[in-house]
């Protein structure tokens, strides 16, 4: 099957999210374990020393030692998380997270996913978005574009509302930021 959709990963703060946009029409991909569209960003180490993330590492993630969760807020910072006495980079924490909604997605769609859009915060510095683009890499993906995440919001709305002409406000309700864009949408621009 050729490639016709595009992927768009929200790396949040408290849960990420991957979608698909095809036909005009954007699917959230679910979790195969939960069934839910919604992954949360926790990675933790279990008895056996196995790494774990999403609904998988919730029983061990609050373990002293043994989880980590909002990692986000690390990025592009010198900090190192430990898991079981192992220093990890928060991009390599991320980098599993991503590596965990890639692969959700190759299940449901049957085809190996390479490029993204990943959307960030607005007030991610330079380092923090060096970070994310280094997770990526480290997941397999190649970032086509990072996306300011009150953007990627306004646009969600208006890919849906594309004939609509007015100036809306759109809140980004974020794990680890609230956002606010401001949006004028005049014949579907």
């Amino acid at each position: 099957m050729a490639k016709d959709f595009a992927i768009g990963i929200d790396l949040g703060t408290s849960t990420s999210e991957i979608c698909y946009y095809r036909r005009d029409a954007t699917t959230p991909i679910p979790d195969p374990g939960s069934k839910i569209p919604v992954v949360p960003s926790i990675v933790a180490v279990n008895q056996k020393g196995e790494l774990l993330v999403g609904e998988n590492a919730r029983g061990y993630v609050d373990k002293k030692g043994q989880g980590i969760r909002e990692v986000k807020r690390l990025m592009g910072s010198s900090e190192k998380v430990v898991l079981n006495d192992k220093e990890y980079r928060p991009e390599e924490i991320s980098a599993l997270i991503l590596r965990k909604v890639k692969e959700n997605a190759e299940e449901a769609l049957g085809e190996e996913i390479k490029d993204a859009v990943i959307s960030v915060p607005a007030n991610f510095k330079d380092p923090q978005r060096q970070a994310t683009l280094n997770a990526a890499e480290l997941a397999g993906l190649k970032v086509l574009r990072l996306i300011n995440e009150p953007t990627a919001a306004a646009l969600a709305f208006g890919i849906n509302n594309i004939d609509a002409e007015e100036e809306l406000v759109v809140f980004d309700w974020g794990g680890g930021t609230l956002d606010i864009t401001v949006l004028e949408m005049i014949s579907g621009v």
